[in-house]
């Protein structure tokens, strides 16, 4: 998995920008009938999904990255929410498949804040502002033997008789 040093990198927060440019841009073109107040939410929401990625990354824990991350989950939730809720006016028929651009890019937003926020969860470093030295000597050597481990087994496996239960070719394919 990289390693990311800023946040303008992260491919979810790529996603969550390209939402809020694309849903300032429909704001632009809707009719005046779409209410001042609607506008202004939705495109707060939009905005929001951006923001709290940078900010739950800018902070150093992996803990408050996790809740800003379901922050920005929360507000991808809601500008699609609006979304469907602007795409059944029948006046916007002729943003249909604009609006409905937008509520896929806001949901594959969601998804990808969900797919992270789960690979955080079981994630053994506390954050950046919690490493020193030896807490990253540690983690880098606990890595190495895991995956060490692993080769090993393998390289091991494919040493042994072929009809050895545990020979690669005689165990199930792993899903």
């Amino acid at each position: 998995m990289p390693t990311y040093q800023r946040f303008e990198d992260l491919p979810a927060w790529q996603s969550a920008a390209k939402l809020y440019d694309l849903t300032d841009d429909f704001i632009d073109r809707a009719p005046p009938r779409l209410r001042p107040s609607f506008r202004d939410q939705l495109g707060r929401a939009a905005l929001s999904v951006s923001n709290n990625i940078a900010e739950g990354f800018e902070r150093g824990t992996t803990n408050e990255l996790l809740a800003f991350l379901y922050i920005a989950r929360g507000s991808a939730g809601e500008a699609r929410s609006m979304l469907i809720l602007a795409g059944r006016r029948p006046w916007l028929a002729d943003f249909k498949s604009e609006i409905s651009d937008l509520k896929s890019l806001a949901e594959s937003c969601s998804r990808q804040l969900r797919a992270w926020a789960d690979s955080l969860q079981n994630s053994d470093i506390a954050g950046p502002r919690h490493l020193n030295d030896q807490s990253r000597k540690n983690y880098e050597t606990r890595k190495t033997r895991s995956t060490g481990a692993i080769q090993f087994r393998q390289t091991l496996a494919q040493h042994l008789p072929s009809d050895h239960p545990l020979h690669p070719k005689n165990r199930p394919a792993q899903l």
